[in-house]
């Protein structure tokens, strides 16, 4: 068994090439959001038609109610939706209860009606963490391919299920706990399903996805809760890309070798995830604040060579999107949302939205407009642009947190709270 406090564990050659000419057969439709923040990890949907006002009565599709809360975001793939959520201890509104009962649940839901088709528990690995600030235990979004459903559910592990809710493998990434809890989510490069497991062992695991083996395992990975994109660069291949405390780190996919690293200058945690354009990185992070571009495809210390810009403007959890050659992102305290000429770090604006509380969700961008979701249900539709204009704010009325970020669902829109998912659109 591989020990998990190497910094790197390597295949032969051979069985490296192997794995690089393994691609994943893929039945999806173009407008599924597969895995976090959809195609890529940018939070980007090419749909038309989503809907702008919504309340109870105009332009609810259907609600469903989950069987507990939960951070993590809804996936869509074909005729399906999953998400997950957990129950038995610390959930909201309720006594505390034996944290030996505390389970996570994986739910599959009907597209068109909501409808729960299948629901598979997954008893926590004892001992958990007593207390999980905020978010609670259920905050990692699933990954979704043509052949398998994958979780993570942090030191209970990674799982693979088929669509009928058939278990077919499970991993250990790492036994440590935090009381920040697990964030990061699954991504995929060609036949490795790769996770984020700072808070478990310190380290990105590679795990293939079609048994779950260990195939390699890279550490240095401190404070860490955002999860890893793949960035292409000079001759077609991808680098993947992910911050930790002071670093933006970029690693070779198919092996774990770490390439390069570039200094961010935003201290403590990172939870937000990057974004790209080509091979161009944008961060933000940070209590403090802050964010930079930074181009891959460099090697060693790329702080003084490849770093494009630095701003002390940031969020400590929402995620940014880039649009048209502009950065937007939402201050999680403040309710300020900030537009950032991508080519050079200008602040173009910086607006407060009123009343909107705390914003955990990460925005997500889609026909020309931003949806931002608050902590507090309230729904603010922006103008993707750089002139601030509100077209539209919605309320929820929920009486619960929303935590998750937003996904698309064709011409509709999926929200998530700790008691319901929400299908938004033209019925």
């Amino acid at each position: 068994m591989k020990s998990r406090h190497s910094t790197q564990i390597r295949l032969p050659l051979a069985a490296v090439l192997a794995l690089a000419v393994v691609q994943p057969a893929e039945s999806a439709l173009p407008d599924d959001w597969r895995q976090f923040r959809g195609s890529g990890g940018q939070a980007v949907s090419q749909a038309k038609g989503l809907p702008t006002n919504w309340n109870g009565m105009q332009n609810l599709v259907w609600k469903t109610e989950l069987p507990g809360p939960g951070g993590s975001s809804p996936v869509v793939l074909g005729d399906r939706i999953y998400v997950t959520c957990y129950t038995g201890y610390a959930v909201p509104g309720s006594p505390g209860g034996d944290i030996n009962a505390l389970q996570r649940h994986v739910l599959c839901l009907q597209r068109a009606d909501g409808k729960i088709l299948w629901k598979k528990d997954v008893p926590a690995v004892q001992p958990e963490q007593a207390s999980v600030r905020d978010h609670g235990y259920a905050s990692s979004t699933p990954l979704a391919d043509s052949e398998r459903l994958y979780v993570f559910f942090g030191k209970s592990g990674v799982f693979a299920f088929t669509h009928e809710g058939k278990q077919l493998w499970h991993a250990d990434v790492g036994s440590k706990i935090h009381g920040w809890g697990s964030a990061s989510s699954p991504v995929l490069y060609r036949d490795l399903l790769i996770v984020n497991a700072a808070v478990e062992s310190d380290s990105l695991v590679a795990l293939n996805r079609q048994t779950g083996r260990e195939v390699w395992r890279a550490g240095g990975m401190k404070e860490s809760w955002n999860t890893p994109i793949l960035v292409p660069v000079a001759g077609g291949r991808q680098e993947l890309v992910v911050a930790i405390a002071g670093k933006v780190l970029g690693f070779d996919p198919g092996t774990g070798e770490q390439l390069w690293s570039c200094a961010t200058g935003i201290g403590w945690y990172m939870v937000p995830s990057l974004v790209n354009d080509k091979d161009v990185v944008y961060c933000i992070g940070g209590r403090s604040g802050g964010s930079l571009a930074v181009r891959a495809g460099g090697r060693g210390d790329v702080t003084g060579s490849h770093r494009l810009w630095t701003l002390g403007k940031g969020s400590n959890v929402s995620s940014p999107i880039l649009h048209e050659g502009h950065l937007y992102f939402l201050h999680e305290n403040t309710g300020v949302i900030y537009c950032v000429e991508a080519a050079t770090g200008k602040l173009v604006f910086e607006e407060r939205l009123a009343n909107v509380g705390q914003f955990y969700s990460s925005p997500i961008l889609a026909d020309g407009r931003l949806y931002c979701v608050g902590r507090n249900g309230t729904v603010v539709v922006l103008a993707a642009r750089p002139q601030f204009e509100q077209l539209a704010r919605n309320e929820m009325g929920d009486r619960s947190k929303f935590d998750a970020s937003p996904a698309v669902d064709g011409s509709r829109l999926l929200i998530r709270s700790d008691k319901s998912l929400y299908c938004i659109g033209a019925k």
